[in-house]
């Protein structure tokens, strides 16, 4: 999957803004039923925020990495614990992206 542009992750950083997060990870991980859910939410919304509430960035980092992977999502934005991801569905999009410039 080819990432996002820079002007496709400012509109959807936009459109984020006051999203809260749908789904929390505490301190349980990234169960199976919890990757789960995070699937099921970006499939029904498209633009999802999720707050990993872990203190080590490390551990977030991979965290963030392991959603990517499993869900075929993209990471819009990261900012402390929460992070802002993107998966448009191939039909019935509720999220058009701006087109290019110089396209």
């Amino acid at each position: 999957m080819k990432g996002l542009a820079q002007q496709h992750k400012r509109h959807l950083r936009k459109l984020a803004h006051n999203l809260r997060p749908v789904i929390i990870v505490g301190a349980g991980g990234l169960s199976d039923p919890v990757m789960a859910e995070i699937d099921l939410a970006i499939g029904t919304h498209e633009l999802i925020k999720v707050r990993l509430n872990t203190p080590d960035r490390e551990v977030r980092s991979k965290m963030v990495e392991r959603v990517i992977a499993h869900t075929g999502a993209q990471l819009v934005q990261a900012i402390g614990h929460v992070v802002v991801l993107f998966r448009q569905r191939p039909t019935d999009s509720r999220i058009a992206l701006p087109t290019l410039k110089g396209s």
